[in-house]
């Protein structure tokens, strides 16, 4: 069986849904520990859509969005906030692909197209995330690319309800001072 492409595009307002659901599935997956069962078990789709409609709805020019689709459905998407820290340079605030296509090179095609657009718009400018602690195998995703672990913070709670944390769990701020080292071999 042939493997399907995955084709790449910038977000648009009317992807808001479907990137929330991903975003909201890939959350209650990997951040069970760190986020409470009360809001990842409640209406944790809502609150991503609320997000997601407002974060589309930007002027082109601060943000970048991209997708995966495969066979028009959405695998995967980045966010990036150009401009986010005068030190470090873009937030990637967002990467998560379905769990069946984890490991597929997807989440590195789009991290190296999130710091392509980086360098077209911002070439002085390194990149940067956080991630959780305990997300050992996105830690380990990052690594693999080139950045390097910097600072350890803990997590602000989401939506600001302290409710929504279990315990004060930590993030990890992960950086590449050089987005060329983001980029795939052609």
């Amino acid at each position: 069986m042939q493997a399907t492409r995955i084709e790449l595009a910038p977000a648009h307002a009317d992807d808001a849904p479907a990137i929330a659901k991903l975003h909201a599935d890939s959350w209650r997956r990997h951040y069970r520990d760190a986020y409470s069962d009360y809001y990842l078990d409640g209406d944790v789709d809502a609150d991503r859509l609320a997000v997601w409609t407002k974060r589309l709805a930007l002027a082109p020019g601060t943000t970048c969005t991209l997708i995966a689709q495969q066979d028009g459905q959405l695998v995967g998407f980045v966010h990036a906030q150009l401009d986010a820290d005068p030190v470090w340079g873009t937030l990637i605030d967002n990467l998560h692909v379905t769990a069946e296509l984890q490991r597929s090179r997807i989440g590195s095609r789009l991290l190296a197209e999130a710091a392509r657009s980086t360098m077209e718009q911002r070439p002085e400018q390194g990149i940067y995330l956080w991630v959780l602690e305990q997300n050992r195998s996105a830690q380990a995703f990052y690594l693999s690319r080139g950045g390097r672990i910097c600072t350890r913070e803990p997590v602000s709670p989401p939506g600001g309800d302290a409710r929504n944390l279990n315990g004060t769990p930590t993030k990890l701020k992960v950086a590449w001072s050089d987005p060329r080292t983001l980029l795939l071999p052609a």
